[in-house]
């Protein structure tokens, strides 16, 4: 008999359930979840409120097991998956599309998937979804992993679906500057996260929205949002968002977070594109951000490599440019406002910031790990002092675009 582990205790258990809503949720709910077993088998349990379809699958490098689902609502406590069972090193579990959720569980070593499916209700027991792994070689994963790629290779990504849908209903007439919104994380990616319950995902749209509405205010700019809900979007959909509506400016927006032990840092710092990153710190925050697909399950083997071309390299270096400047630019407006990082311009391989032919900047709003920074990052006046400053910014970087586009037309 397989051992339970992670049991939701009672308390929290009831903790949770006065949270629930008064209405019956739209969506299926999960309220409990338990790995059982040992390095050689091991047995994903979550309870849920009705039955609902699944679809399970492996991926590698490193090894993960991916259940996506129809949308839930997870009334789960916090942290549940952190802890260590078996084959299972970790989960985590979100939403990762409109209308659908995911589950990823981080293997120790290699796992096949002997049975996936979801127990109908009986006997008073509500209906769980079960994933049951047995242990196996390297060689066996890789080749489960490419018989289930071969399998979907044909099948339309929804996330790709659903931009092109977004771009094709933007306004063919409307011929005002694109700025592209970008806040980071979102769904089965939370990001940074606090002891006190806060949320990068969470702050970043936020201040993205608020963002938004001051652009539009002025009406000289359309904008566009990568994302208004808590959705998840890989990295490389961001970058076809900002592309595929001919944006002239993406601003992504995140608020960085230093773990235990490693000091503390605080305020604003703006990071532009760079094969080689500014400092340790710069290259350190990349890579973390580059993750973002791998933790929500996504297959990267499927990621196009970048085109080497010379008129790509040629726009690249344009797009640096220009890039740069508004980062200065930034800089400079939002340190009238808030409080910066003692070196507030860098740059790092954010994969984010790749689009060849978009002047692209990630702002790090803050460090959610920070006290002091915390505090501004969920304040409403803070926000709005910021918000201004960014706008404005953003302003001054078309303005003296449109000075440069105006003197080359003249020179020719």
């Amino acid at each position: 008999m397989l051992a339970a582990c992670l049991m939701v205790p009672s308390a929290r258990a009831e903790e949770k359930a006065e949270l629930r809503p008064a209405v019956a949720s739209p969506h299926p709910t999960a309220t409990d979840v338990r790995v059982a077993g040992d390095e050689k088998r091991a047995r994903f349990i979550l309870q849920l409120d009705r039955k609902i379809d699944l679809h399970a699958f492996a991926l590698a490098n490193p090894y993960r097991i991916v259940v996506d689902v129809p949308q839930v609502t997870f009334l789960l406590p916090e942290g549940v998956g952190d802890a260590s069972r078996g084959l299972v090193k970790a989960f985590r579990y979100g939403l990762v599309m409109p209308g659908g959720s995911r589950i990823v569980m981080d293997l120790k070593r290699p796992a096949k998937i002997d049975k996936a499916y979801v127990l109908e209700a009986e006997n008073g027991q509500l209906p769980k979804l079960i994933v049951e792994l047995s242990a196996t070689d390297r060689a066996t994963f890789m080749q489960g992993v490419a018989a289930e790629n071969r399998k979907t290779a044909a099948a339309p990504s929804d996330t790709t679906a659903t931009t092109s849908t977004v771009a094709a209903n933007a306004d063919a007439g409307d011929t005002r500057p694109v700025v592209v919104i970008d806040p980071g994380h979102g769904g089965i990616d939370h990001g940074a996260q606090t002891q006190s319950g806060e949320n990068e995902k969470e702050i970043v749209l936020d201040f993205a929205k608020a963002l938004r509405e001051r652009i539009e205010k002025g009406g000289k700019y359309r904008v566009v949002m990568t994302r208004d809900d808590d959705t998840f979007i890989p990295l490389a959909e961001r970058v076809r968002i900002a592309r595929q509506h001919k944006a002239a400016l993406f601003l992504s927006i995140h608020a960085d977070s230093l773990p235990r032990g490693e000091g503390d840092a605080q305020g604003a710092t703006v990071y532009t594109l760079s094969d080689t990153a500014s400092d340790a710190e710069a290259a350190k925050l990349a890579e973390s951000e580059n993750r973002a697909d791998l933790i929500a399950g996504i297959n990267l083997t499927e990621e196009p490599a970048d085109v080497a071309d010379i008129l790509i390299d040629l726009a690249r270096r344009e797009t640096k440019t220009f890039s740069n400047r508004f980062a200065r630019s930034l800089v400079k407006e939002m340190k009238t406002v808030a409080r910066l990082h003692k070196n507030p311009l860098k740059s790092a391989g954010f994969r984010v910031l790749k689009a060849p032919d978009v002047p692209s900047v990630l702002l790090e709003l803050g460090y959610v790990s920070n006290k002091e920074d915390l505090q501004l990052l969920v304040s409403d006046s803070w926000r709005s002092r910021t918000v201004g400053s960014v706008a404005q910014a953003v302003e001054l970087f078309f303005g003296k675009r449109l000075m440069t586009t105006e003197a080359k037309k003249d020179e020719h």
